[in-house]
């Protein structure tokens, strides 16, 4: 599927690049579980490695998670802490949501919505959340395919939002 996609050159699947068996078992891992099928693990594949927020934008279901109350609150308190700290893996994206619910008064979908868009760019469910504790460990691998890390898509969003 990532070599069928363009994302990783072919014959690097069974090479000895440094880190990429471990990065594609634990999609694997963390994406496999979330879908039924090949489509939509591949569609879940293709938010880590296609991202526009031009085009995150532009989508009507997008559009209505940003306008609702409190998003743009949300969104700049998470661009805060993703662009200054580490890589967002999973004990830093726990962290990021715990600081998010100390300094804003949101929880659930009006927490989460607006970080799956910023981040994922797609409105949707936890699945979602699994894609972005993927996004920095791949875009530090030889992907044939540009990956955006959490850093680099929250730049991009938040000169687009304004």
């Amino acid at each position: 599927m990532l070599v069928k996609n363009g994302w990783l050159a072919p014959g690097t699947a069974g090479a000895s690049t440094e880190g990429l068996p471990a990065w594609i078992e634990r999609a694997a891992i963390l994406l496999g579980p979330q879908t039924k099928t090949e489509a939509e693990l591949e569609d879940l594949l293709r938010l880590v490695f296609h991202y526009d927020a031009a085009r995150t934008m532009a989508d009507r279901t997008n559009q209505d998670v940003l306008v609702r109350e409190g998003a743009r609150e949300v969104i700049r308190e998470l661009a805060n802490r993703v662009l200054q700290s580490k890589d967002v893996d999973s004990d830093r994206f726990k962290e990021i949501v715990e600081e998010l619910k100390r300094a804003t008064p949101y929880r659930s979908r009006e927490l989460f919505q607006p970080i799956r868009v910023a981040l994922a760019g797609r409105a949707g469910g936890g699945e979602l959340d699994r894609v972005i504790l993927l996004l920095d460990s791949a875009a530090k691998l030889n992907f044939a395919a540009e990956v955006k890390g959490a850093r680099q898509r929250m730049l991009e969003f938040c000169a687009t939002l304004d």
